[in-house]
């Protein structure tokens, strides 16, 4: 194993140590130094995790090789948000904060990582358009193949506004969401590239292993960032919700925010290592693959995680959850909008941060649900503008595959002026 590999690896588990001393010694401390400390394991077992998928595409191809990475990628995130689900099945005082994760990372991944993925590809184009003396773009242009992932982020999207109509989220209509999964892993393995990888960090040096000592490695990985954050989730959780009355602060807001951050670090890291090095689409790519995730498997897992620890067959939704959902719902059906037609414009990115930032100090109510109004008036204008794109867009996952894409490293780099 590459030396700078092993540096890399020993210092998440000097990170993640302390965490694991306390679990299996049953120690306690401070709700805030318990956050921090299992927080900490969290992230580093999330960023060994990050690693090791993204170095398995070097041995495994296919549908497999999608389903098993999109599985494993969402697990820190998972783990914490099902937690709550859970618990929430046995004591009604959690049901307050069963969805609070998902639509916190939701809005966070939207607002915060697209923008700043397509803002840093844009700078790094326009860094390298000075130097070759010709103009500087003005837009990320995506491949053709991105229709496939929109489309389903448009369809659910859509769907997403039922969540809150209904006030619950059914057990029915989260199997439903997940068949939808299915059929996003299913489509997306028909058109999966086959060729060469770009990797960087980390996983590059994974991958410039041998065979057999790299399979090892991304095994091992596997089963120890697995094992951490397993041990990590439940008192994480535990500590978030304990340190919010402890510091007066609301602890809804430290499990809608803090918990996502935690979770979603390594996957910012890596998109904007691929967007450094010119490879924007990929980038965002794999943002918007996480959106659909999000939307599919994670809600449609909350009501079932709900029911197994006791619960009802449909997850209720207080006042403050269907609020959250609905400028969630909005957010995505933005968002949605503004790519239809393939083409990321800077403006855009800096309007969808700016968005994200303002619900940060509308905290009200009624200043949600008119943030949410303005969400959707802007995205319904974005649809007529790009109303050519929303019949290609939604019939994406339903067309038969084509001939395989251009590969990542060509199509990446396409931003255009």
């Amino acid at each position: 194993m590459p030396a700078a590999l092993v540096r890399r690896v020993l210092l998440c588990l000097l990170i993640a140590a302390p965490a694991l001393v306390l679990r299996l010694t049953g120690i306690e401390l401070f709700p805030v130094l318990e956050m921090l400390v299992f927080g900490a394991a969290v992230v580093a077992a999330a960023f060994l995790l990050a690693w090791a998928a993204e170095a398995a595409q070097k041995d495994i191809s296919g549908a497999l090789a999608i389903a098993l990475l999109a599985l494993i990628a969402v697990l820190p995130e998972y783990a914490v948000d099902l937690y709550y689900a859970f618990r929430s099945g046995s004591d009604a005082e959690y049901l307050h904060y069963a969805a609070a994760n998902m639509t916190g990372s939701n809005r966070l991944l939207l607002g915060f990582g697209w923008p700043l993925v397509v803002v840093v590809s844009l700078l790094v184009a326009r860094r390298v358009a000075r130097a070759r003396g010709t103009a500087s773009p003005r837009f990320l242009d995506l491949p053709k193949e991105s229709r496939l992932d929109i489309g389903f982020l448009a369809i659910l999207a859509v769907v997403a506004f039922a969540i809150p109509l209904m006030g619950s989220i059914p057990i029915w209509f989260g199997a439903a969401l997940i068949l939808v999964f299915g059929l996003y892993l299913w489509r997306a393995g028909q058109t999966h590239d086959d060729g060469e990888e770009e990797f960087v960090g980390a996983a590059a040096l994974i991958a410039g292993m041998n065979t057999r000592p790299r399979r090892v490695a991304v095994i091992g990985l596997f089963v120890i960032s697995a094992a951490i954050i397993l041990l990590s989730a439940e008192p994480f959780a535990e500590a978030l919700v304990a340190s919010g009355s402890s510091l007066g602060i609301d602890s809804y807001f430290l499990v809608q925010w803090l918990a996502p951050l935690a979770s979603e670090a390594p996957e910012f890291i890596i998109a904007v290592m691929f967007a450094l090095r010119g490879m924007g689409a990929a980038a965002i790519g794999t943002l918007i693959a996480s959106k659909v995730n999000q939307w599919s498997l994670l809600v449609g897992s909350l009501p079932i995680a709900h029911f197994a620890g006791g619960g009802p067959a449909s997850l209720a939704l207080d006042a403050r959850q269907i609020e959250e959902f609905t400028l969630t719902a909005t957010q995505t059906l933005l968002g949605v909008a503004i790519i239809l037609a393939l083409r990321f414009h800077w403006w855009s990115a800096i309007g969808l941060a700016a968005l994200f930032a303002v619900q940060f100090v509308v905290t009200d109510t009624t200043g949600r649900y008119v943030l949410s109004a303005i969400q959707a008036v802007l995205a319904i204008g974005f649809l007529i503008a790009h109303r050519r794109d929303i019949l290609p867009t939604l019939a994406a996952p339903f067309r038969r595959a084509q001939a395989a894409p251009i590969p990542a490293a060509e199509t990446s780099t396409a931003v255009r002026g």
